[in-house]
């Protein structure tokens, strides 16, 4: 089972493909900065596009819907 579940991620993002653009920017952003907006043993993941997915999940993301 994937975590966090697509069907949840689409009930804060508008579409898959806003979904997909927003994590990888944000995956890109941990690998240059190595920021964390959590302590690293709250993550499920450990590849950092699952835990931009988390992030997004948890709200940590302030997601613009123009």
């Amino acid at each position: 089972m994937i975590y966090p579940s697509i069907d949840k991620l689409l009930t804060i993002v508008d579409s898959k493909y806003a979904l997909v653009y927003i994590a990888a920017g944000r995956s890109k952003q941990m690998i240059k900065t190595n920021f964390l907006q959590k302590p690293v043993n709250e993550y499920k993941s450990q590849k950092t596009i699952g835990r931009a997915l988390e992030e997004i999940n948890d709200n940590l993301i302030h997601i613009d819907k123009r």
